[in-house]
């Protein structure tokens, strides 16, 4: 799971109270905001928990060179991984050799560093989910992701099911928006997710389910 707090307005306490959770329970990562990784990697250094942020986000609609280059400064801040929006805009209008260079450009900035591509499922048509996923893949990127968890919806069984089936065994697909329970974790992962981003990964390794978050 990467333990996720994405919300503009967290708090440094809010921030240190999420890696200290991490810490405990072990998770993947701790998802933030780019304006904390550099709090999140002092703060987890002797820890086995790796330190993920948000390229584009929430929109994807900021141009490639602006990726690449918060790409690069969350890295030199301490991030190991990258999880990027895609210009949906320009999915949406047939552009794919824009949309392919663009997640190409964050790969690059990128260096060995693990880069998930967030294709934000809600807005688009089946056709629109396939060619996504393909151009993530063709791009060199190592995960998609259903979604920002900040749209119209997040992530379903049946998205899931999809983005592994287009993808293949050897890419990752990461669940955002609607794990808020130690069940939603466990048919996501059954759907064909690997990585669970989640803001309840406290209730859930706990037992417990609850409304709403990321």
């Amino acid at each position: 799971m990467d333990h996720t707090l994405l919300k503009p307005d967290a708090t440094l306490e809010q921030i240190e109270k999420l890696i200290a959770e991490a810490k405990k329970y072990e998770f993947a990562s701790v998802c933030v905001n780019p304006t904390w990784v550099k709090t999140a990697a002092d703060l987890l250094q002797d820890s086995s928990v790796k330190v993920c942020t948000v390229i584009g986000f929430p929109l994807g609609a900021t141009t490639s060179s602006v990726k690449a280059f918060e790409t690069r400064d969350a890295i030199s801040n301490g991030a190991d991984e990258v999880d990027m929006v895609i210009n949906i805009g320009a999915l949406k209008s047939e552009q794919n050799e824009l949309v392919e260079s663009d997640i190409k450009a964050v790969v690059d900035a990128s260096g060995d560093k693990l880069v998930k591509v967030i294709i934000e499922t809600c807005l688009l048509s089946y056709d629109e989910k396939v060619q996504a996923c393909q151009l993530a893949k063709l791009a060199g990127a190592d995960f998609v992701k259903t979604s920002t968890g900040f749209s119209t919806g997040g992530a379903t069984i049946e998205d899931v099911e999809l983005m592994r089936e287009v993808v293949g065994p050897n890419m990752g697909v990461k669940v955002a928006g609607g794990t808020r329970s130690y069940k939603d974790a466990q048919a996501f992962i059954k759907a064909g997710a690997n990585r669970i981003g989640t803001s309840a990964g406290v209730a859930i390794m706990e037992g417990e389910s609850v409304d709403g978050g990321y």
